[in-house]
Formats: structure tokens, sequence, C-alpha cells
């Protein structure tokens, strides 16, 4: 696996937009020196990154930024989550260090010994997660300085069926789900999120905080800041590609119509009555 010359890529939008679509676990990209560490034989990595990717997700928001009248900012993961997960707290506060999966796994989708016992997390963590987090945060505080506010857009996508790993595979699979925080998901933006993805979702409806909740809010932020509002946009990937990790298809399209549909929504919200941002 080829190393990518970046870790993350900013890509630039409009000047006067708040919001930015993060896409951390679009990519597959392992460094030859981190794939050294992975007890996985090639095979294996291969299925395990089916798995875990969020596949087409970076496609997804370049497509929507293409066709919004407002271009979002986008902050894309170029490196598989297998490196690091940017969005899991790094420390005890991460509910999946329950099933080795903190910001450095050390299980697997289905359990299975990803790294060797032991194994120091610090490396990797000083070279990746850390660097992420600053820049992510000087994103978001630099269209607070901009424009007065940040919006984040969190793109994911999950399995049909659960993984494993999952701690609530149990719960219901929407083709849609929002994930909210209760300090940073104001109920306009979920109203927003649920009209534009509205003829997405078909008989099944949108679900919140179903199977995934939350949303990812840079740690200088999260819990403090009004100006920084934020949403996770999870789909079900049986409703634009093949799994696992197979090719998109059309819904692709039309998911990424409803994302430009959100986002302007939310980047003129004097345009659209009945929302407000404070």
């Amino acid at each position: 696996m080829s190393d990518p010359q970046q870790p993350f890529t900013l890509a630039p939008g409009a000047a006067d937009s708040p919001v930015l679509l993060h896409v951390p676990h679009g990519s597959r990209h392992i460094p030859r020196h981190v794939r050294a560490g992975i007890t996985l034989d090639d095979a294996a990595l291969e299925r395990e990154l089916d798995h875990i990717t969020d596949a087409h997700t970076a496609e997804l928001a370049a497509a929507a930024a293409q066709i919004a009248p407002t271009a979002p900012w986008r902050f894309v993961n170029n490196l598989s989550r297998l490196v690091v997960d940017p969005e899991r707290f790094p420390d005890e506060r991460e509910e999946m260090l329950a099933v080795g999966m903190g910001a450095v796994y050390t299980r697997t989708t289905h359990r299975e010994p990803l790294r060797p016992p032991g194994d120091d997390p610090t490396p990797l963590l000083d070279a990746y997660f850390h660097p992420y987090a600053e820049a992510m945060t000087a994103a978001v505080e630099a269209r607070i300085a901009a424009t007065g506010r940040a919006v984040i857009i969190d793109v994911h996508s999950y399995p049909t069926a659960p993984l494993p790993y999952e701690l609530h595979g149990t719960d219901p699979r929407p083709p849609v789900c929002l994930g909210s925080d209760p300090f940073h998901t104001p109920p306009e933006l979920l109203a927003a999120a649920e009209a534009a993805f509205g003829g997405c979702a078909g008989a099944d409806g949108i679900g919140r905080d179903t199977p995934f909740a939350g949303t990812y809010v840079p740690l200088r932020h999260y819990g403090s800041d009004r100006r920084v509002t934020a949403l996770m946009i999870e789909i079900r990937r049986d409703t634009y590609m093949t799994e696992p990790g197979g090719p998109a298809g059309p819904g692709l399209d039309t998911l990424a119509g409803a994302l430009a549909e959100l986002v302007e929504a939310l980047s003129r919200p004097s345009s659209s009555p009945g929302i407000r941002w404070t």
C-alpha cells in the first residue's frame, strides 16, 4: 500500500460558508510502517478494510460540494481508520475501548486481534491522531472567524447487517441515521437534515442516534462553544453500494443531492424559513 502525500486534506469551499463536511473513515490507505504492526495477513486485511471503511463517502462529500450553490469546506482523512480513528476520545472516556476500538484499534470488526498484545499506541497518536485533531480544530476556528459559526457535518456509512464489534447492533438500522449531541445539535439542525434526506429514507424513515449516536466536535470546543454545531449522517450501505467494499451505485447521486440541499440550508439560514441559528 503506497503512502499518501499527506494524512488529511482540507478542501476549500466558499469564503462565506460555515459548513465543514468531515469525512473521517472513507480511506483504505495504510502507510507501510503502520502496516508492519498489523498482525493480519494481506487477504484478511483486505476483508477487514471492506467491513470497516465507509466506502465512497469522500466521493459523496465531493459531489455534494460540487453541486451545492454555496460550496462547503471539506476535511477528509486520507488514511484508514486502522491507522488511528480521529473521532474516538484518546482516553478512558471512549466506550469503544471495551471492544478494542479506541483511538488506535487493537481488535477487528469481528473482535479478532489486529495488533500484538501490549502494543504501545503512543507513536501512532503522536504521528497521526494529535496532528489531525489540531488541523480539524484550526479548520473549525477558521469558519468561526470568517462567518461567526461553524457547522460540522460528519459523513459516514454503516453496514446493512450488524458486525460483531458493534455495541448497539440490535438497535434499528434505518436507511439514514442522524447522530446528535445534546449540546452541539440544535433541533433546527436535525429538522434541516430530516427535510433534506427525507426522500432517501423511504418507508423506513430517518432514525436518530440508532444504531450509532453522537457526532464529532474538536475537544477544544466540545461542550463549551455553542458557535460550533454538529451532526453525524450515517448512510446504510445497501442504499448506495454493493457490500462489503464494492462499487457505488446510482443511490450515491441521490444522496449527494440530499447532502447538497442540507449544505445550502445551513449556509444561508435567512433563506430557509423556520431555521434559526444562535
